[in-house]
């Protein structure tokens, strides 16, 4: 499967605090679809003024439009969740190229950034100075005990090998009270009908009730489950789309083929208004997401 993961914005900034995202230029050649099954482009050419990273296939790269609905669907979590982290200590773990942490730092007290990749690290740095980035580990996170109040952790433990060591570090690093905020690929629906994930660079999908013996495991009160939906306009799209707006973005970018019009055009015009976190029917959820809660009192 070819091995590349973008995830764009359009220049429509409606339902985002994210404009220096959205003015990220990096151009739209000839798509293919990446390893999570997401259409994407086989090459991407910054503008020379741009601080870019290159498209790994591991992480969400703002800049290409015809991935909006991938953007989109991953931002309506920091969204959704962003008052929780309002005059907190923040660690955001595994962070990427940088945007959430970005949006985070709008409100809360600090933003530490963490990430294992150099080229993140480096990136985050020079396009988002409000962000305290460091690199490091996630199995072995470099901060003291009971450090910071907030832990996030979004469309990232799906690709670690050891989750219980992640987990264990994260309760760790957590003040009594705090909280981890995570979402990861809900498997029933991402690989629907595997044991192993389709995308080569997961190592292990959850399911919700998978997700909470883990997070209990490692000690957390589970205060949430819920998940992302598509909301009635993506319902919408479904239908006129073939049964499935998703799918009809992949068949296109397996044609090799341009895109229709029309297609584009419906990709482009996403929000975040168009996704629902929701707890009812949560194993039909795109996404699932939890809030997890490290008890004031151990014991």
């Amino acid at each position: 499967m070819p091995v590349m993961w973008t995830t764009p914005t359009s220049s429509d900034t409606e339902g985002t605090n994210l404009p220096t995202v959205s003015d990220s230029s990096v151009s739209t050649p000839a798509m293919s679809v990446d390893a999570d099954n997401h259409p994407t482009a086989a090459e991407a050419t910054p503008q020379p003024s741009e601080a870019t990273l290159p498209l790994t296939g591991e992480r969400t790269v703002p800049g290409v439009p015809e991935e909006n609905y991938w953007f989109r669907r991953h931002e309506v979590v920091y969204r959704q969740l962003l008052e929780r982290c309002a005059g907190r200590a923040v660690l955001e773990a595994g962070s990427g190229e940088g945007y959430g942490a970005n949006m985070i730092a709008d409100v809360a007290e600090k933003v530490i950034g963490l990430d294992y990749d150099t080229s993140a690290v480096e990136h985050v740095r020079a396009r988002y100075p409000r962000i305290d980035m460091r690199q490091g580990n996630l199995a072995d996170l470099p901060l003291p005990d009971a450090s910071v109040g907030i832990v996030v952790n979004f469309q990232v433990i799906e690709h670690l090998w050891d989750q219980a060591q992640f987990l264990a570090e994260c309760f760790r690093v957590l003040t009594p009270g705090g909280e981890l905020l995570i979402s990861t690929p809900n498997r029933i629906t991402f690989s629907p009908g595997r044991d192993t994930p389709l995308n080569p660079f997961h190592t292990r999908e959850l399911n919700a009730a998978e997700m909470t013996e883990l997070l209990e495991e490692a000690g957390f009160v589970v205060d949430l489950m819920t998940g992302v939906h598509h909301g009635s306009r993506l319902r919408e799209l479904d239908a006129k789309h073939g049964g499935s707006f998703i799918d009809a973005q992949i068949d296109r970018a397996l044609a090799g083929e341009p895109w229709p019009a029309d297609l584009v055009a419906d990709v482009e015009a996403i929000t975040v208004d168009d996704f629902a976190l929701t707890e009812p029917d949560i194993d039909a959820s795109l996404d699932l997401v939890a809030i997890a809660r490290k008890p004031a009192v151990s014991g």
